[in-house]
């Protein structure tokens, strides 16, 4: 998971079974890029976040494609 505004908001409700879920989530997400880079994969993660700006979304998508 990253730091953003969006993505440190804590439910309200049921707030033990959210944090479980966030950690599972992180922890399944980290397993499967390793996986993923061990086989020969460029691996890029795009966060909702990121696809507000276009400008630096273009420039984000150019540098791992041409890289």
């Amino acid at each position: 998971m990253h730091r953003c505004r969006y993505g440190s908001v804590v439910p309200k409700t049921n707030k033990k079974f959210w944090k479980t879920k966030r950690q599972g989530n992180v922890e399944r997400d980290k397993r499967n890029l390793r996986k993923l880079r061990k086989e020969g994969w460029k691996v890029l993660v795009i966060w909702e976040c990121q696809i507000r700006n276009t400008e630096k979304l273009i420039n984000k998508l150019k540098k791992f494609l041409l890289s």
